[in-house]
């Protein structure tokens, strides 16, 4: 008998220990949570890559629309590469990571956030993040005339809509105005 108390009690030791650890894992995920998991995943590095690439963007949108404008100063491109380059030059990371934390918060438990932290700290989560901006444009690149096509078909879609419209509104007989009697 007291065997048997003392099996039982050890399973009630072992399912307890499982429980606290499960609904642990089925918690909110803290601040420090997100915070792990946005370090784990380079999250500043991102932005800064992110932000890089917009400037690069934004500079050569200036200097085509330059080319195009035939009366600007000569300095005008170079006045306009400075703002865009001021305008992120004091980028708010820090501001931004916590803007962040809520909604991963909303999204991910505890146990989740941490089975994302572990692996992406591993060799193979690393190398995602580092190959996943290369991979992104390459996609990107490689389906551009699927999506050109496709965006084209739809332009010329809307067009015979509109003209077979415009059509059917020309030839639906015109209500004309009948004098009102008083």
């Amino acid at each position: 008998m007291k065997r048997l108390a003392l099996g039982l009690l050890a399973v009630l030791l072992f399912a307890s220990i499982s429980f606290a650890q499960q609904s642990a894992a089925d918690e909110p995920a803290s601040k420090e949570d997100i915070q792990r998991y946005l370090d784990a995943v380079h999250s500043r590095e991102m932005m800064q890559n992110m932000l890089s690439a917009m400037t690069k963007q934004m500079h050569q949108m200036t200097h085509d629309q330059v080319l195009k404008e035939k009366n600007l100063p000569p300095d005008f491109e170079a006045r306009m590469d400075k703002m865009t380059d001021d305008l992120f030059k004091d980028f708010p990371y820090e501001a931004i990571r916590q803007a962040m934390v809520p909604v991963y918060q909303k999204h991910f438990t505890k146990g989740e956030i941490d089975a994302l932290v572990a692996f992406y700290t591993t060799p193979t989560g690393q190398k995602i993040l580092k190959e996943m901006p290369q991979v992104v444009a390459e996609s990107l690149q490689a389906s551009s005339g699927i999506v050109q096509k496709m965006m084209a078909d739809a332009q010329s879609r809307l067009q015979s809509e509109i003209a077979q419209a415009r059509k059917q509104n020309d030839e639906s007989p015109k209500d004309e105005a009948q004098p009102v009697s008083n």
